[in-house]
């Protein structure tokens, strides 16, 4: 969003949540920065500045505001639209490489120098990796002060701090409060729950059309990995320091998350993964706008508004189903998926798990667990599979290409270089690596235009059948939200 101080007072002035995570309102007489919509008294023209993050206000010298809590604010949805660098950066900081393998490891991650990053974020987002994981850290550390009763040594290294020390400074400048006043404003509010568990709530712009997005994850729903049941998303989760569970409800104007952790280090990606799973960064107001102008789409539109596009939580486990899936039905695709899952792998035993029932995995708890790894897939014998060989070798092959990073499924994946190298690989066609652009890669302009459901969905709207590619134009770019709302017709 370009910086335009009179477009941006005026969101401020009216309170618009939509523009909360867009930018941020920092207040020089008070030394605080808000969210667009913070209910304080609308501050003066000359005391106000703009910053396009919280980590750019942060470097400005101001604390987050006690009252609107702009830390919290659903992220921006312009990473969902820009497929560049910066972009690309934002979606792999949320995601804690650079907590764990430094500014280094995500320039190499992007292929660019440092230098040229670091210069390219402060151009765009007012601040260089170190300050945008920094304010991550701080949000992250917040959330545990605040709904767990961990002591401050625990949370300051769980929220990828180097030392105490670090920590405290941290909190204090950018809270202006010290952890332990944090914890006493909050501590009534603990939860008396077991370890390694946090319930928060993941803000998102309204309106969200819950039902059709349980309904959407619910009928591809995996046993043993995934459920939906009264109202809540169950699932397994695979993060980079151990394994999870995640419960998603849906609520007015939020999504309580209870998520269970064996590493507290991956609070911070598991968040990040259950947003993108939902889509809550979404802007649903805009997209609604561009499609309910087509009068084919603006009667589904003003009955459902805020439909969602349901992404992943693993690219590598969406690629697996999405091949799997290729023409046959959910039923029979959900079959082939469970055997693939129930079939022995070797776990190497963990300390986090070492108290496990005996026989099993060390990625399984209370009966979800992840996806297999690609590594794992690759160890499978042939009646392990139960399809045809070359679906088979497809497969493999895909895990061989995941594995030694010729295809890069995570979120800062460059989508146009993975959809050409998915092309590559031999037994995945358009619909396929089309498909993992959308779901995969968070890609929200990708129309589907030979899926048999999406023409049967253009049929039950009017739409034309034989010109869809050319009619779904002016849905740009939105076709992927088009192509749910097209699914649903159907």
């Amino acid at each position: 969003m370009e910086m335009d101080f009179e477009r941006c007072y005026r969101a401020v002035d009216s309170r618009d949540q939509r523009f909360d995570g867009w930018f941020y309102t920092g207040v020089t007489s008070t030394g605080i920065y808000c969210r667009p919509s913070c209910p304080a008294t609308t501050p003066k023209r000359r005391n106000v500045r703009f910053f396009p993050s919280a980590a750019a206000a942060q470097g400005a010298g101001l604390r987050a505001c006690r009252r609107c809590r702009p830390d919290a604010a659903p992220g921006s949805p312009q990473w969902d639209v820009r497929a560049d660098v910066v972009g690309r950066a934002m979606r792999l900081i949320a995601d804690g490489v650079v907590d764990r393998d430094g500014v280094p490891g995500l320039a190499a991650r992007l292929g660019y120098t440092e230098r040229h990053l670091h210069r390219m974020l402060r151009a765009e987002m007012g601040a260089g990796p170190l300050a945008l994981a920094r304010a991550q850290r701080a949000q992250t550390a917040r959330i545990l002060i605040e709904t767990t009763g961990l002591g401050m040594a625990e949370i300051a290294f769980a929220a990828g701090f180097g030392s105490v020390r670090q920590f405290n400074d941290t909190v204090r400048e950018v809270y202006a409060s010290a952890p332990s006043e944090l914890r006493t404003a909050r501590g009534r509010h603990l939860a008396a729950v077991g370890a390694g568990t946090i319930t928060l709530r993941l803000a998102y712009r309204p309106p969200l059309h819950a039902r059709a997005l349980l309904d959407f994850l619910a009928l591809r729903a995996l046993p043993g990995v995934e459920e939906v049941r009264d109202g809540t998303y169950h699932r397994g989760l695979r993060l980079p320091h151990g394994v999870g569970q995640v419960a998603l409800t849906p609520a007015d104007g939020h999504v309580v998350a209870t998520l269970r952790l064996a590493d507290l280090r991956d609070l911070a990606p598991a968040v990040a993964r259950c947003r993108r799973l939902l889509d809550l960064d979404a802007d649903p107001v805009a997209v609604d706008a561009t499609l309910a102008a087509d009068p084919a789409l603006a009667p589904v539109v003003a009955a459902e508004p805020g439909i969602r596009v349901p992404r992943a939580v693993d690219g590598f486990e969406m690629a697996v189903r999405a091949v799997i899936g290729q023409q046959v039905s959910a039923t029979s695709a959900r079959t082939t998926l469970t055997r693939l899952l129930t079939h022995p792998v070797d776990h190497e035993v963990d300390e986090v798990d070492g108290d496990r029932a005996p026989g099993q995995p060390h990625d399984q708890r209370d009966g979800l667990r992840g996806f297999l790894s690609p590594e794992e897939v690759l160890g499978l014998p042939d009646s392990a599979f139960g399809m045809p060989v070359r679906r088979r070798e497809t497969i493999r092959g895909l895990a061989l290409a995941v594995a030694d990073g010729t295809v890069d499924l995570a979120p800062g994946g460059d989508r146009e270089e993975t959809v050409r190298r998915l092309l590559a690989l031999p037994g995945i066609g358009p619909w396929t690596a089309n498909y993992l652009a959308m779901r995969a890669l968070g890609d929200p302009d990708v129309l589907l235009d030979t899926d048999l459901a999406i023409r049967r969905g253009a049929a039950a709207l009017g739409l034309p059948d034989t010109t869809l590619t050319a009619h779904a134009e002016r849905w740009r770019p939105w076709r992927s939200y088009a192509t749910i709302r097209l699914w649903r017709a159907a």
